[in-house]
Parts: structure tokens; sequence; C-alpha cells
């Protein structure tokens, strides 16, 4: 009987795990007609938030705000960056290997709010404030949605939607300016943005948002040289999907989820693919697309929603543990 009891506290003891919650949210940025699809990052001990400001979600000319703050609390304009006859959209920061900030963005052109054609742009700073002049990479017809750097090479996935086929490439560079093919990734139904991140042994693990089928995103790992994939479905639909890996070795992802109306969301992930949403932040509507860093013990998020009734960026600090 005393076994009995002790093999039951054993395994409740292995089962529990803390409820993540959410310390605090503020709304850091509305000052566009429009403020959507962020990316977070912290650098040089400063923190840095950029995101698109235009007059709807789709069309007209999408320029890029980046914010800047010292403690995460007040935040700054450093930079607004437009290109003219472009919607510049979802940009992405990363850190380059000689200690840059990079920022890779969708470059879209639209007459109206009829789509006409995109390629990827690229911008690069010395300082977060004074960005080069956005760069055309890859082909016409590209959107190479995020880059994560390892070992000296950035690496990305890029979709192209033709008809209906679309098809989603593994690519990767040395310099973020000229990218190399490395794989076809063999997800099916409508491939489209893809977050990677690495292992500490080296594994390449992608979460792909799919639009087609049953629309559940989908986790794939490979090792270098990354050109054959194992694939799981994650029995959710996610837009914007990030995840990273924090200190304890934990996968955590972010998203927008969508039973019960669009919300976005922070789920624990798994490398069996499982994503399990714990914790839902303030938002609803025009949402999702965050941004995450792991700082001080804490998960900071940003991201945009429009449940006050305009689209707004929101930073977002949750406890994991």
């Amino acid at each position: 009987m005393k076994y009995g009891i002790f093999l039951l506290l054993f395994v409740l003891g292995q089962s529990a795990q803390p409820t993540p919650a959410i310390v605090n949210v503020t709304r850091i940025w509305d000052g566009g007609a429009h403020n959507a699809f962020t990316d977070l990052i912290r650098w040089r001990n400063r923190w840095y938030c950029t995101f698109r400001e235009a007059d709807a979600h789709v069309g007209g000319d999408g320029r890029i705000r980046v914010l800047a703050s010292d403690d995460g609390d007040k935040w700054t304009s450093a930079a607004f960056i437009a290109e003219a006859g472009i919607d510049l959209r979802d940009p992405k920061l990363s850190v380059t290997p000689d200690d840059r900030l990079m920022i890779v963005a969708g470059g879209s052109v639209y007459q109206g709010t009829r789509y006409v054609g995109r390629q990827p742009r690229v911008l690069f700073s010395q300082d977060g404030t004074t960005w080069s002049t956005p760069q055309r990479i890859l082909a016409d017809g590209d959107w190479l949605w995020r880059v994560t750097w390892h070992d000296g090479r950035a690496y990305g996935v890029t979709y192209r939607s033709e008809s209906d086929q679309w098809t989603a490439t593994l690519v990767s560079s040395r310099d973020g300016r000229t990218f190399d093919r490395v794989a076809t990734l063999a997800v099916p139904d409508k491939p489209n943005e893809t977050t990677l991140r690495f292992m500490p042994d080296g594994e390449m693990v992608a979460l792909v948002r799919r639009e087609a089928g049953d629309r559940f995103a989908w986790l794939g790992r490979s090792r270098a040289p990354y050109t054959t994939w194992t694939w799981r479905d994650t029995s959710h639909q996610i837009g914007g999907p990030n995840f990273i890996r924090v200190p304890d070795g934990d996968l955590w992802a972010s998203g927008r989820s969508y039973p019960g109306g669009p919300k976005t969301v922070v789920a624990r992930l798994t490398l069996d693919a499982g994503y399990e949403p714990v914790v839902t932040l303030p938002s609803g509507g025009d949402t999702s697309y965050a941004g995450m860093v792991w700082h001080e013990g804490l998960l900071w998020i940003s991201y945009y929603a429009s449940h006050e009734g305009k689209t707004a960026i929101y930073l977002a600090r949750v406890k994991v543990r």
C-alpha cells in the first residue's frame, strides 16, 4: 500500500508542470492607422521592436517602424523606413555574425488591394537607428519570412504561391544578401510562414504554417546538411508561428489561435509535435505575429491586436515557471 501511494505521488510530481501566467501587458505603440506584424530582439542591452505601419491590413505602401527601449517600459521611435510604391511587410529582426542588426521583410506591390507582385528586402544597421536602403534579395515572387543565424550562416524558408501550387524552400546565406537553395520542404497544402530554430546539437527545427487541407501547422526536424526532413502534424492551425528555446531546454511557441475567434496565444511545444496553448494574451480580431525573447526569467512577447478597437502593438511579459 505504501509503495502504491509513493508511486502515485511520484507520477503526479513528474507530470505536474508550472502554470504559466501573464505578469503584465502594455500597449507600446498605436501611432499608425494600422500597426501590425511585429518582431522583438534584445541587442547591446537595448530592446528593439519592429512592425509595419499602413492604412490597413492589406494594400498601400506599408512602412517599417523600429522602436527602441532601455528598460522595456518607455519606447521611442528609432527609425521609420519607406520604399516608394512598395508595401514593406512582416519585418523580422536578427543579429549578424559581425554584430549588426538585420531586418528581412516582404516587399509587396498592390494596385489598391489587388496583389500584383513581391520580392523580399533586407536592411542592416550598426546602431538600430540608421538603416541601409532596402535591398532586393532572392527572386520576384519569393517571400522569405524570417531568418535564423547559426554557425555563421543565415537560414530561412522562402515560399512561393503560383496558381494553386505553393512551395517552401530552405535557403541559406553567409552575408544575408545572397541566398543559396538547400532543400525543398515536402510540406503539402500551401506551406508558407516558417520559423527555424537550432537545438544545441545543431538539429534544425521548423514550424510551418499551412493554408489548405486541415490547415494544421507542421513541425519538422533535420540534421546537417538539412536536406532530409521528418514531419509531424501539430493538430493546431497557427498564424504567424514563432517559437524559441529557453535555457532549461523547453520550447515555447506563439501564434494566432482560431477556435472561438482569433486570439494570440503562448503554447508549450515539444519535438514530438506537441503544441499546447496555455496562455491567451489580451487580443482579438486582427492579431498575432509575435516576437519572442527570453530575458531575466521571463518570456517577453511583442504582438499586435485590435481587441481595443484599433490595431496596436503590445508587449507582454509571461512567467512560464
